[in-house]
């Protein structure tokens, strides 16, 4: 079964993430904060992770820009969720290291959909 680590802070956004990922037969590790989502990456080598970019502390951006840093994580693809609409937050997402991009609020058949391009 594909895992996927699922960095927010929001009950109810890991809430919709959950049954989504489930309903798929995906198994979710779940963090809420950024060195929470670090620290799991590095313990659970997940296949996977959607990483919300607004976290209290350490942000998506540092989070993300730490697990591509080990060279152990690097081939694991990070999907920034944001609720950023801004034009640029796509191109700061990618410059630290996520490799695509949702905005929120997503679709959940989008956002599956995203998640299947990684994971066949």
């Amino acid at each position: 079964m594909k895992r996927i680590l699922v960095v927010e802070d929001h009950e109810e956004n890991r809430r919709i993430v959950r049954d989504l990922l489930t309903s798929a037969a995906y198994e979710m590790i779940e963090a809420v904060t950024g060195e929470e989502g670090v620290t799991l990456a590095e313990r659970e080598r997940p296949d996977l992770i959607l990483m919300d970019i607004q976290l209290p502390g350490l942000d998506g951006y540092e989070a993300t820009r730490r697990i591509k840093a080990n060279p152990a994580l690097r081939a694991i693809p990070i999907i920034a969720v944001t609720s950023y609409a801004l034009s640029g937050d796509d191109v700061k997402a990618r410059e630290a290291g996520c490799d695509d991009y949702v905005t929120k609020p997503f679709s959940p058949r989008a956002l599956l959909a995203k998640v299947r391009e990684y994971m066949p």
